[in-house]
């Protein structure tokens, strides 16, 4: 049986029909919620650490990376993302490895640029590797350089600072000579998964993981789907500028939800030439197709613009996963299983009837939630830098691995995200400390107690510590 992956990278999950609406508006993806009808749809799934690099690693190896040992990374030709922000360990096998080890044919078509940069090794075990330049900050160009009149009319002056204005002089520069919908990078990356299943035919089973940078800001993006949502012609706003939005003009906002929502439909638009391919192909009757993303993005959201684990809130951190059968078994149902990206991993081993050489942390899920059986996990675990984010079936805890800063949500309550409610409940933050404390095995690398020690404490959080 075939497998492919999709990944699409900051895709939250309110943002697609079949999970949403995000709080402003509806947002246009049929070919996704289409998949949605002939799939199981996965309720509860996050990611196991967090972000861009991390989150891959436990995808791609289906073992942990919380909390982050050997992860504190300095490596030339790359900026210090989070901790973990680094290579796959060379004593982990990659699910692309044993596949390839076990009969399949391998391909991965990606423009996740962190993915390919120096010291980096995500390919591994790919039979073919493409890697898409030109995304955000890759060095991909060094001209023509942008006037002043181009940075002022993609970044508003009051945004402006040596930063940004460097950010979007690259991102700009690497995509000047766009000229047609076909150029953007979620359709090349189509484009090519595409061609390389028309090329790829003759295998006699086939494991192809699709990595799409995009919905990823800069939020770059034909105008005619910015206008589905926002038809005004005011300034441009691309950018995520990881800070408070009260002070954001609500013209501004609103333009950068437009620019998102019209790259997610466009994504969905891309997607769906891929699903007709597959289909076209002959191989929606042999193929699994697996769907997921990272982690979403904060868009005004709680007053924020970015994405962070602390603190931790549901946009970033629910994330879609969506399963498709060949034989359609599990259309049409939803199951609130507790699940992981390293419960993708296994269940893809499972899938192909591959035994991993040593055991991995995540575990198959697939029969118990076609089944209705019993769950996997009474809990998940999900770790970024210096701070946990642990969650069962009715609380949300989040604080720093030291136990410093609070925030307990009640998932049972109209709007958990409203109130803290940590020192009401005790009982229930030390019981899921307690958890966090024994996913990470016990203790914390030196570094990232050290990390934990000079963070500020968030704004309204608890001064309750827990205890393990």
């Amino acid at each position: 049986m075939n497998i492919i992956l999709v990944v699409f990278d900051s895709l939250r999950k309110d943002s697609m029909g079949c999970y949403g609406p995000p709080p402003w508006w509806e947002v246009k993806t049929p070919h996704f919620d289409a998949l949605a009808k002939e799939s199981l749809v996965m309720d509860r799934m996050y990611p196991e650490s967090l972000p861009t690099l991390p989150t891959r690693r436990a995808l791609y190896t289906g073992n942990r990376v919380y909390p982050f040992d050997k992860g504190d990374f300095h490596l030339k030709g790359d900026f210090v993302g989070a901790p973990g922000w680094g290579p796959i360990p060379e004593d982990q096998d990659t699910i692309a490895e044993l596949l390839r080890d076990n009969g399949y044919r391998t391909g991965l078509i990606a423009d996740v640029y962190h993915m390919f940069k120096p010291s980096k090794n995500y390919w591994r075990g790919f039979n073919q590797w493409m890697f898409l330049r030109g995304q955000e900050t890759d060095p991909y160009r060094s001209g023509p350089a942008l006037t002043q009149e181009q940075i002022d009319h993609w970044l508003p002056k009051e945004l402006q600072n040596p930063w940004r204005i460097n950010f979007i002089k690259q991102c700009i520069m690497n995509m000047h000579d766009r000229v047609k919908e076909e150029d953007y990078f979620n359709a090349r990356v189509m484009i090519e998964s595409a061609r390389w299943l028309e090329q790829n035919q003759d295998a006699d089973k086939f494991f192809l993981t699709i990595e799409s940078f995009d919905p990823h800001e800069p939020w770059l993006v034909p105008e005619h789907y910015r206008r589905m949502y926002d038809d005004s012609d005011g300034p441009e706003q691309v950018i995520s500028g990881y800070s408070d939005t009260k002070t954001l003009r609500p013209e501004l906002l609103k333009r950068t939800r437009a620019n998102y929502t019209g790259l997610v439909t466009m994504c969905d638009r891309w997607f769906g030439y891929l699903y007709e391919t597959i289909k076209t192909l002959g191989m929606l009757d042999n193929t699994i197709l697996i769907f997921t993303t990272d982690h979403g993005h904060s868009i005004g959201d709680f007053d924020y613009m970015g994405k962070r684990g602390y603190p931790s809130t549901p946009e970033v951190y629910d994330v879609p996963l969506i399963i498709r059968h060949p034989e359609g078994i599990g259309a049409g149902k939803r199951s609130n299983m507790l699940v992981q990206h390293i419960d993708v991993a296994a269940q893809i081993l499972e899938f192909a009837g591959v035994q991993p050489k040593k055991p991995i942390d995540g575990k198959p899920f697939w029969k118990s939630a076609i089944e209705d059986g019993e769950p996997i996990r009474d809990h998940v675990t999900i770790g970024w830098g210096s701070a946990m984010t642990v969650i069962d079936h009715n609380w949300w805890l989040n604080c720093k691995i030291n136990g410093r800063g609070v925030f307990l949500r009640d998932l049972n309550s109209e709007k958990p995200f409203d109130s803290n409610v940590a020192d009401k409940h005790p009982d229930v933050v030390n019981y899921l400390y307690k958890k966090g404390v024994e996913d990470a095995g016990g203790k914390f690398p030196e570094y990232i107690e050290k990390l934990a020690e000079g963070q500020a404490d968030a704004p309204g959080c608890s001064e309750l510590v827990p205890r393990a």
